[in-house]
């Protein structure tokens, strides 16, 4: 149940990141989730573990994280067309 529970709280913080840089429209659900989890390991290494959490990740360096995630993978995918 814990890997269901962390899946839902990595597509949340996904969403949220796609929102707030205004490049995540066009990600589905699958990238949301990948964005959350990668962009929550990114923000714990790069902010530490602090604020509120949920499903063991600290929700404001893991939303800070994956904004840095969509925004290099949209950076890198603009560059590639």
């Amino acid at each position: 149940m814990s890997f269901i529970w962390s899946l839902l709280i990595g597509a949340l913080i996904g969403a949220v990141a796609g929102a707030i840089t205004k490049k995540g429209g066009s990600m589905g659900w699958i990238a949301n989730i990948v964005a959350g989890i990668v962009g929550s390991w990114v923000g714990h290494g790069l902010f530490g573990a602090w604020g509120p959490s949920l499903a063991g990740m600290a929700l404001i360096p893991s939303i800070l994280g994956a904004a840095i995630v969509v925004v290099v993978v949209s950076f890198v995918l603009s560059k590639n067309q």
